[in-house]
């Protein structure tokens, strides 16, 4: 006979609706019953085989932000889930001094009911996000199930994420500064490893710093064009491969080894170098890739979008240095 599973677990494993997590919430907010009729309040509680239980979900509330007719530009859309390459200047979720136009106020117009109760609150599963200037591709889970098993990949790391770069000169592993620094390492195809642990700064909370005490961060940096004359680049077009996924990770990671992101005024220690650099109105940083397991069945898909106009623009005006 089988060993009595928590509680949680059994719930979770006997539907596909709702994940552990959701289970466990809906479990401590008296949403179960056994056959009795009386509460089931604790999610470690062991359930037998043949228990009957009742899980009675509560209304989910409405979505604080109103839906918007914002046009998406979507790369890929089914029952499970909808990546979308947003555009810079998009906010993803709403915030204070951004309460429209954002992302989730999109989503909920483009998907209306389909979209899953995530947390118990009708908005938009928003899997991860990227920056307001940051352009590119995020996943977005349609259902919990989704939403549950795609989080598990970004947690686990266990997906394909890869980000266009145009930055301040050009990283050289020649560059004995480059080479000393503790957080960078080469490996093989000319790829430059950076591992700088990252947190709140100090001294600025709206920043993101380099930190012995912070969470790993692994960022695998690929030359892939430099412009400006030979030996000495003006500025230099990378792709940027995460192995973890922090918050402003790619634009600290680059700052830190002496190459900023063209465009980055929270991180691009200042003006100077070149009017094309210093003209960019946005971090010049694109979310090209997004590869992952599909929840449904685990199949590998791979999304791919082009660097936008801005972008590409600058790209093109570079190579004519």
């Amino acid at each position: 006979m089988a060993a009595p599973a928590r509680l949680d677990k059994a719930l979770a494993d006997a539907q596909a609706r709702f994940s552990r997590s959701r289970i466990s919430q809906l479990i401590a907010a008296g949403a179960v019953r056994d056959a009795s009729g009386a509460v089931a309040s604790n999610p470690a509680l062991k359930a037998r085989a043949g228990e009957v239980y009742t899980l009675t979900p509560p209304p989910i509330a409405p979505a604080t932000p109103a839906p918007e007719a914002i046009p998406l530009d979507i790369a890929h859309e089914d029952a499970a889930l909808i990546v979308v390459n947003k555009p810079a200047g998009m906010v993803v979720h709403p915030a204070p001094g951004a309460e429209r136009g954002t992302l989730v106020a999109a989503l909920l117009h483009h998907c209306g009911a389909s979209l899953s109760g995530v947390g118990g609150v009708a908005r938009p599963g928003i899997v991860h996000r990227i920056d307001k200037e940051t352009s590119g591709l995020l996943v977005v889970a349609k259902t919990d199930a989704a939403h549950a098993a795609l989080s598990a990949q970004f947690a686990a790391h266990d997906l394909e994420r890869s980000y266009l770069a145009v930055v301040r000169g050009a990283p050289d592993r020649a560059d004995a500064r480059l080479a000393g620094l503790p957080a960078v390492s080469f490996e093989p195809g000319g790829i430059i490893r950076v591992e700088a642990a990252l947190a709140r700064s100090r001294s600025d909370r709206k920043k993101i710093a380099v930190d012995a005490t912070g969470r790993r961060a692994v960022t695998r940096v690929e030359t892939v064009e430099r412009f400006g004359p030979a030996g000495k680049a003006v500025a230099a077009l990378l792709r940027c491969r995460l192995e973890t996924g922090r918050t402003h990770q790619i634009r600290v990671h680059l700052s830190h080894v002496g190459h900023p992101l063209a465009g980055d005024q929270t991180y691009g220690r200042g003006r100077g170098g070149h009017a094309l650099l210093d003209g960019f109105p946005r971090q010049a940083l694109h979310a090209a890739t997004l590869g992952f397991r599909h929840p449904d069945d685990g199949r590998p898909v791979r999304f791919q979008a082009a660097p936008p106009d801005d972008l590409a623009h600058l790209i093109v005006s570079l190579r004519k240095l």
